[in-house]
């Protein structure tokens, strides 16, 4: 690796951490990264995965303030994002990707509308306050694992599908669900490190070029997410998801 392929790596790995934090997919950063460097797709796609993981625990530490009186509700569904982050990493080892990739950009821009329009889905499936106890739980517990699911199969954009899916089942603010996501995200990114690092093909050249640039982008971007006022945030996080859809959309067709 020269000097010009570090160089694009680390920007790439600054601008990723960012943008995970704020809104997530900035996978759709690194990745197209490592492919321009010459990295085969599997290999660029699984050192991605352990590259933006650390990123995800600087996030943590960057909104930690809005994570407090959640304890009980992470470790309830700590199982959850764990069992469904391992199902993914075996789906993405043993399964061919073309399919999956063509179903992906639906299912980022379903969920940036689902964000979108919150307030009005809400009144389909229940507002949290008003469903009982035990729905409320089997709705956290479903959102946890499908996105868990995701995250550990292909990552981008995870941060947009946990953010639309604990803010319909959960009556927290905005920012007290992205704190929550970038914990799961920082959870779900141990699953890939453990899996992939074991039986992935690995760069790690690029893994310890980017990942030490996505600690420092993922600080900075949760530091700027909770200063961003509710509707802001929602609507940065809408417009990126939209985008990352089309554009993975667009790909996935080309291709």
């Amino acid at each position: 690796m020269g000097w010009g392929e570090a160089a694009l790596l680390l920007i790439a790995g600054l601008a990723a951490g960012m943008v995970n934090a704020i809104a997530g997919g900035g996978s759709l950063i690194t990745f197209p990264s490592m492919l321009a460097i010459g990295m085969p797709p599997v290999a660029a796609n699984v050192s991605n995965a352990l590259s933006v993981a650390p990123g995800y625990a600087a996030s943590v530490v960057g909104s930690r303030a809005d994570l407090a009186g959640q304890g009980r509700r992470v470790l309830r569904v700590l199982p959850t994002a764990l069992f469904g982050a391992l199902c993914g990493c075996v789906l993405l080892l043993n399964t061919p990707r073309r399919v999956f990739d063509f179903v992906v950009p639906f299912l980022v821009v379903g969920a940036a509308l689902t964000l979108a329009f919150q307030k009005r889905l809400r009144g389909l499936v229940g507002h949290p306050q008003e469903v009982s106890p035990k729905r409320a739980t089997l709705m956290l517990h479903t959102a946890v694992f499908l996105c868990a699911l995701y995250g550990g199969y292909f990552n981008a954009a995870l941060g947009v599908l946990l953010v639309a899916g604990l803010a319909l089942v959960l009556d927290e603010t905005l920012a007290r669900v992205s704190a929550l996501k970038n914990l799961l995200s920082a959870l779900i990114g141990v699953v890939t490190i453990l899996v992939y690092s074991v039986f992935g093909p690995v760069n790690w050249a690029a893994v310890a070029v980017i990942a030490p640039a996505t600690v420092v982008g993922g600080y900075l971007g949760a530091r700027v997410a909770r200063k961003l006022p509710a509707n802001a945030l929602r609507a940065v996080i809408v417009t990126f998801g939209v985008a990352v859809g089309v554009y993975l959309f667009i790909r996935a067709t080309t291709n």
